[in-house]
């Protein structure tokens, strides 16, 4: 994955609030988190709730060299004495989703503490057609790291407790056409049931737009869920289902 950027209805964050200092501009937050933008830093912003405790520390990063999760790893590593157990829930989320090397690292990690459960939320899917970042979601995935296209309810989330909002404007967290999450949505489905890339993205230049082009072969059709299809409004009903 690419490089590491990482309330009150009246008023924006209180001065007094001590994640202030932590919080990105609103700016930022569209740019990086927008899933029809092609950018190419990548930005985290994340949540630890330790133990039992109903505190929950949030946290974003800035950009170095290394990739995201590269730098929460260290980060979280170093400050923390290697013999000492963590138990702790973490909750990311990701402009980009890990590549594979980033998933291997994070897979590793936790493997280290195993009293350590991770939660991803992306809001876009970094270089999905290649298939070694494929895979290595699959096994993050399948080493029980929860992966998840982020929704509206997940964006509004951030936005209150991560951005740097202004006065009156907590409820005003910008929207996104459904359509880019559920087309996502769709292809990270494929991606966990190994099937062949069904969703292509390209940039043109001259005018800064996205497309996208959905391709369903036989195989897609026979083996995800009619209801998964369908609630991207291009697949009419009257498809056969095999």
């Amino acid at each position: 994955m690419l490089f590491d950027i990482i309330i009150s209805w009246s008023t924006g964050p209180s001065t007094g609030d001590p994640t202030l200092r932590r919080r990105i501009e609103p700016w930022e937050f569209e740019a990086f988190f927008d899933p029809r933008e092609l950018r190419k830093e990548a930005c985290l912003l994340y949540e630890i709730k330790w133990g039992s405790s109903h505190r929950i520390w949030r946290n974003t990063g800035k950009s170095t060299t290394s990739h995201v999760e590269v730098n929460f790893i260290e980060k979280f590593t170093s400050e923390r004495r290697s013999d000492s157990p963590i138990s702790c829930s973490i909750t990311w989320f990701l402009s980009w989703s890990p590549c594979w090397e980033c998933s291997k690292a994070i897979r590793e990690f936790l493997s280290q503490h195993p009293s350590v459960t991770l939660v991803i939320y992306v809001a876009r899917l970094f270089w999905h057609m290649d298939q070694q970042n494929r895979q290595g979601l699959r096994d993050l995935i399948n080493s029980g790291v929860t992966v998840q296209i982020m929704r509206v309810s997940e964006y509004c989330h951030c936005w209150r407790n991560f951005v740097n909002y202004p006065p009156g404007k907590e409820a005003s967290c910008p929207t996104y056409p459904p359509l880019w999450v559920m087309l996502y949505a769709l292809e990270l489905h494929c991606i966990i049931l190994s099937l062949p890339p069904c969703l292509k993205i390209s940039r043109r230049c001259q005018n800064q737009l996205t497309f996208f082009r959905l391709t369903l072969q036989n195989c897609h059709y026979q083996t995800i869920p009619p209801h998964i299809l369908l609630a991207t409004g291009l697949i009419q009903p009257s498809v056969t289902w095999r």
